[in-house]
């Protein structure tokens, strides 16, 4: 019988993304490594619960929604969300940056110091800049004074990010874009006092990425189904998204799709690693994949 996991996730860190499974192990990704696994056939994808407690009712979730919580997890864990602005009085420092993800795609956004950049890798910021550093409320004010005064946005969608991985400009351009808005920043009125101004100093991401020669996207895996399989090679890796040539072509895998199901690997005696006897190579895709806005296993430590 197949050994199934079940996946919490995708983490980055200073050495690049990290799978991580239930009990918190976790599988490295790099560059050329082949990804491959099948959903456990006849499963259904359960919430995942909230602030680190089980669901109690291990209710079902729809296989599209990139949250896997049910409404009441979901609702508690926004509850102390500092999105959600429910943590007002959280006494950690916030940093507050200009990321950006593409030509006319620059968002304003805040991060615990504590965190670093691996918020900006989360969300797949190509390029990014510290606008400063204080206290939460003091961190909000001025996230919200950027959207009011240089209608700077808060949230880019990542159907936006993923259209244009393929074809960004070169550093320069880049950068150019978040320099001329931290200037702009710089000179408006309004600051909060107990908000320390940082200097303009980018941070590109495109190496760490692999966006450099990123193949087009044929299409993005809109679903996990059960009996479902994916097997590919990693050819790049921004925020949540794995870039995977496939049998089909290169095709980006959302992985937070991923939690929620029990998942196997796939091929004959073998591990997550090996084929899954379709496409070439072994490579192949049976989950259901919308179009692109441009294209027995032994005892282991991890799915791969």
């Amino acid at each position: 019988m197949r050994q199934a996991w079940t996946c919490s996730g995708l983490r980055w860190s200073g050495d690049g993304p990290v799978l991580v499974w239930g009990g918190g192990r976790g599988s490295p990704l790099a560059r050329g490594k082949r990804v491959a696994f099948g959903v456990v056939d006849g499963g259904v994808r359960t919430c995942v619960g909230a602030r680190g407690n089980a669901c109690p009712v291990r209710a079902a979730v729809s296989p599209r929604g990139t949250g896997a919580r049910c409404e009441e997890c979901a609702r508690l864990d926004r509850a102390h969300s500092v999105a959600a602005d429910t943590m007002a009085d959280d006494p950690r420092p916030y940093h507050v940056y200009l990321a950006w993800f593409g030509p006319g795609m620059v968002k304003v956004g805040i991060t615990g110091v504590e965190r670093g950049s691996a918020r900006l890798l989360e969300q797949g910021a190509v390029t990014f800049s510290w606008l400063g550093q204080g206290p939460l409320m003091a961190a909000r004010r001025t996230e919200e004074l950027l959207r009011a005064a240089l209608k700077v946005p808060d949230r880019i969608p990542y159907a936006d990010k993923r259209a244009v991985r393929a074809e960004l400009p070169g550093p320069g351009e880049r950068i150019a874009e978040i320099r001329e808005l931290h200037a702009l920043a710089g000179r408006l009125h309004g600051w909060p006092e107990s908000l320390r101004r940082e200097p303009f100093a980018p941070v590109d991401h495109t190496d760490v990425f692999g966006l450099a020669g990123l193949p087009p996207a044929r299409g993005v895996v809109s679903e996990l189904v059960a009996g479902g399989v994916i097997n590919g090679e990693l050819c790049g890796a921004a925020g949540p998204d794995l870039h995977l040539v496939t049998g089909r072509g290169v095709v980006v895998l959302d992985t937070r799709l991923m939690t929620g199901w029990d998942l196997t690997g796939v091929g004959a005696g073998a591990g997550a690693g090996s084929g899954a006897g379709s496409g070439d190579g072994g490579f192949g895709i049976s989950f259901p994949v919308r179009e692109s806005r441009v294209a027995d296993l032994g005892v282991q430590d991890g799915l791969f």
